[in-house]
């Protein structure tokens, strides 16, 4: 049995068993990726079945966004009433229903029901995945395990490019008929179907949240799993801990709790994860993997071209995203995030320089070829800076700063706003685009960065090494 020390100084921990658990958990990020990704390479066969306009291609889009939205909410709740690994079942069932959906779709109607539906299941996965897995792991490897939640998502955004780019080739484009004399855009919803029925069947392998089962009066339980992870000793002493937590407050957990008792206003705690949450999408990140194919078309490059270039910002996204499982258990969540910060505020803006030196060559922007190279280096590089930073940072934190009593109400709350601002982002940047111009969308984009410093400056506090028992509100 493979072991490490738990970080509480009472022993070991079977870590072979954790990796197990956390393995399985992070498939819903690759969901969450995949289903969020697929979208990229599939607008003209959108545009030209549903016959879409700009804001028609917005909102078919966005229309999993809203549904991550409810997700988010409701599974949040949900968790704190029939438990994390249930919530997270019915969501891997949700993205089935919906691959099969999306691909079938007859109308933008129909359509957009489907990625509605997956993008609860999105939603759920979001904030549940990270949470399970800060309520399983010990508090010295919890950051390292948690950020594994992004490289799943990249992951699942760039097997999403790949397959895109593959069944795209293989037919021709997006628009021609592959199997079944059927469109390539409709095999690229389809194949979701294979990683969510795995995601299906792996979560009947994995415990319950421990945490959850004290919360719910099932002690006998949380102990038997505890003891499998930490040992007979450390595990009845978590009991101890967990129970002693929840026992202060002397009640279920509900949504008044995020109210300070003293004040009778949200708490500062509750604003912070609200705040990284919005600040996340604000800087524009969606844009790249939702609209990267179609944007990067806009400035010169071939649908063949634009497909490689999603592949090859997913790849740098997988390895920065190393660099944070490598660092953030060492350097804390706070620096990372001010890194990433002023990286992605300067890579806006330059981005943002680029397009405005460009011209219009029938309607198109066109960019010289070395001012196409910087902004395509830029791009790639604030990529890196979200990835080591905003990307799994921000996951990692809201499944850890809450404290028990609030930790499924907050997650409700700042996964609902995250999705939300994704939504306000990625469904207004085609007709931001359009009537504003590249240069002031992505300036808006590097400002949201810039501001983010300051933010977290004044509202974050760091989480690294501390146990869940011991977050205060």
């Amino acid at each position: 049995m493979s072991e490490v020390e738990d970080g509480a100084g009472d022993g070991k921990v079977n870590l072979a068993f954790v990796a197990m658990i956390v393995i399985v958990a992070t498939i819903g990020g690759f969901m969450f990726g995949y289903d969020s990704g697929v979208i990229n390479g599939t607008q003209d066969g959108l545009e030209s079945t549903f016959g879409l306009s700009a804001l028609g291609t917005g909102l078919n889009v966005g229309a999993i966004l809203l549904g991550c939205a409810v997700g988010a909410f409701v599974a949040g709740r949900l968790a704190d009433v029939i438990g994390r690994r249930t919530v997270m079942m019915i969501g891997a069932g949700l993205f089935v229903i919906s691959a099969l959906g999306a691909g079938a779709a007859g109308s933008s109607l129909v359509f957009i029901i489907a990625r509605f539906v997956g993008g609860v299941g999105v939603g759920a996965a979001s904030v549940l995945a990270p949470v399970y897995i800060s309520e399983v792991t010990p508090a010295a490897i919890r950051g390292r395990l948690a950020s594994l939640q992004q490289i799943m998502i990249i992951t699942g955004l760039t097997g999403a490019f790949v397959a895109n780019y593959v069944l795209a080739k293989n037919a021709g484009s997006s628009t021609d008929p592959l199997w079944l004399d059927l469109p390539a855009w409709r095999w690229m919803f389809w194949m979701q179907v294979i990683p969510a029925v795995i995601y299906l069947v792996a979560l009947m392998m994995i415990p319950e949240s421990p945490r959850f089962l004290v919360a719910r009066g099932r002690d006998a339980e949380a102990l038997t799993i505890l003891t499998r992870i930490f040992g007979a000793a450390r595990a009845a002493t978590m009991v101890s801990e967990i129970r002693a937590t929840l026992a202060a407050d002397h009640h279920r957990p509900k949504f008044s709790d995020l109210k300070d008792p003293a004040t009778g206003r949200l708490r500062k705690l509750v604003w912070a994860g609200i705040g990284i949450a919005i600040f996340q999408q604000l800087v524009g990140i969606n844009i790249v993997f939702y609209y990267g194919a179609v944007l990067w078309q806009s400035v010169g490059f071939s649908e063949s071209d634009a497909l490689l270039i999603n592949i090859l910002s997913g790849s740098l996204s997988i390895l920065a995203c190393l660099v944070t499982v490598a660092l953030i258990d060492k350097l804390g969540r706070k620096p990372l995030l001010l890194v990433g910060s002023a990286g992605m505020a300067v890579t806006l803006a330059t981005m943002a320089a680029c397009f405005a030196s460009g011209t219009f060559v029938d309607g198109h922007l066109t960019l010289s070829d070395d001012v196409g190279v910087i902004a395509l280096i830029a791009a790639n590089a604030y990529v890196v800076f979200f990835n080591v930073s905003w990307g799994p940072v921000m996951w990692v934190m809201l499944g850890e700063m809450f404290p028990n009593q609030i930790r499924g109400s907050a997650l409700a709350v700042s996964g609902f706003a995250q999705w939300i601002a994704n939504f306000g982002i990625s469904v207004s940047f085609p007709a931001m685009a359009a009537g504003l111009g590249l240069p002031i969308t992505y300036g808006f984009y590097a400002l949201s960065a810039f501001l983010s410093f300051f933010f977290v400056r004044a509202m974050v506090q760091e989480t690294r090494g501390r146990t869940l028992e011991e977050m205060a509100g």
